[in-house]
């Protein structure tokens, strides 16, 4: 059970992404229904077959007052693919304020990048440009549906239509 289920609200809006055992059981509690599945995989019960989700729909609507992604050290390592943005290691990661604190830079998604703690020391107190230090990728707030690609490692062609793509 090692695929994500695309989990939409009652109209259709994209909410989240979950679990293959949480999706059978808002089927089975008929707190969903089945748009899409895997037609090559089946789930086997002690009483049945399941078809394998892929989309599912919630029957009642979730009111949520806007979709926020929240600004964390986590999210901000995932924007940038656990990279660092000066120089491209995966490894010894931190964050790093482009325009520094003690310069007036807030913690802000516009701000902040995922840094190696090498490429962050030689930076120091200075800006990307001060520094020689070109980013790899101008820090950018991420919209709501493209967590929904990075979070599940690329998006099913059966997803597409639902995510606007």
């Amino acid at each position: 059970m090692d695929h994500s289920v695309l989990l939409l609200n009652q109209d259709y809006q994209p909410l989240s992404i979950c679990s293959i055992q949480r999706s059978i059981k808002l089927l089975f509690l008929e707190k969903a229904e089945l748009l899409h599945d895997y037609p090559d995989r089946m789930i086997q019960t002690p009483a049945r077959k399941v078809n394998y989700p892929s989309v599912i729909r919630l029957k009642r609507y979730i009111h949520l007052p806007y979709h926020r992604i929240v600004l964390s050290r986590r999210n901000v390592m995932k924007r940038d693919k656990q990279t660092c943005q000066y120089c491209g290691h995966k490894s010894d990661l931190t964050l790093d304020h482009v325009m520094p604190r003690s310069r007036g830079g807030k913690d802000s998604w516009e701000n902040l990048v995922t840094a190696c703690t090498k490429c962050n020391v030689r930076k120091g107190n200075r800006t990307p440009a001060e520094a020689g230090m070109p980013l790899k990728q101008e820090p950018y707030k991420p919209v709501h549906i493209s967590f929904f690609r990075d979070i599940s490692g690329g998006v099913s062609d059966q997803w597409k239509p639902y995510l606007y793509m």
